[in-house]
C-alpha cells in the first residue's frame, strides 16, 4: 500500500488556490485531481490485497468477470467489452492468468478464429478467497457508508454516459 503523505495541508486545495488566482475559478480541476488521485489510492489498496494472491485488480476483475459467466468461460473479446479495455490487454490479462493456472484457453467453437478463457477450479478457489479479503476492506472505501458509496456512484455515472460507456435508457 502507499506510503502515506501526511501533509499539514491539501495539496489539490492550494493547487485550486493558486489556479484561481492565476487563471481563474475552474472547479473542474480540483474535481479530476481529486478523482485521480484517489484512483491512486484505491488501487494501492486493492492491489494490496489481491497481490498475495498473484493478482492485480485488473486480472482480479477478469476472474470474477468469469465466474459470472453461466458456463465459466468467455470469449477474450467479450472480456474487453465487458471490462472496457482495449483487446490488447485482454490477452495480456489471460496470458498471466492461464500461466498461473487460473484460467485455460480453448478454440471457440463458433468462431474459428476466437478465443474461449475458462476459469479453473483454482481461479474459482482464488476469486473466492480475494473477495472475501476485499469485501472485509470495502474495497479501499472503508471510510463511506454505505449510502456515500451510492452517492459516489450516482456522481460518476453521467460521466460514463458521457463518455459513452452505456446508454443512460439502458435501464439498470
Amino acid at each position: 500500500m502507499a506510503k502515506p503523505l501526511a501533509l499539514d495541508f491539501d495539496p489539490i486545495a492550494r493547487a485550486d488556490e493558486l489556479w484561481k488566482r492565476r487563471w481563474g475559478s475552474v472547479p473542474a480541476m480540483p474535481a479530476i485531481t481529486s478523482v485521480m488521485r484517489a484512483h491512486q489510492i484505491l488501487l494501492s489498496r486493492v492491489d494490496a490485497v489481491v497481490k498475495p494472491y498473484g493478482l492485480t485488480f485488473a486480472r482480479y476483475e477478469a476472474l470474477v468477470l468469469l465466474t459470472f459467466s453461466r458456463t465459466g468461460e468467455l470469449s477474450l473479446s467479450k472480456i474487453g467489452e465487458r471490462l472496457m479495455v482495449h483487446p490488447t490487454s485482454v490477452t495480456n490479462t489471460v496470458d498471466r492468468l492461464e500461466r498461473a493456472g487460473l484460467v485455460a484457453r480453448r478454440p471457440n467453437p463458433l468462431d474459428g478464429r476466437g478465443v474461449l478463457a475458462s476459469i479453473t477450479t483454482r481461479g474459482r478457489e482464488v476469486v473466492e478467497e480475494a473477495t472475501r479479503e476485499l469485501m472485509a476492506v470495502d474495497f479501499g472505501l472503508d471510510g463511506y457508508d454505505e449510502e456515500q458509496c451510492r452517492q459516489v456512484f450516482d456522481l460518476l455515472r453521467p460521466l460514463r454516459v458521457t463518455a459513452g460507456d452505456f446508454s443512460d435508457s439502458a435501464g439498470e
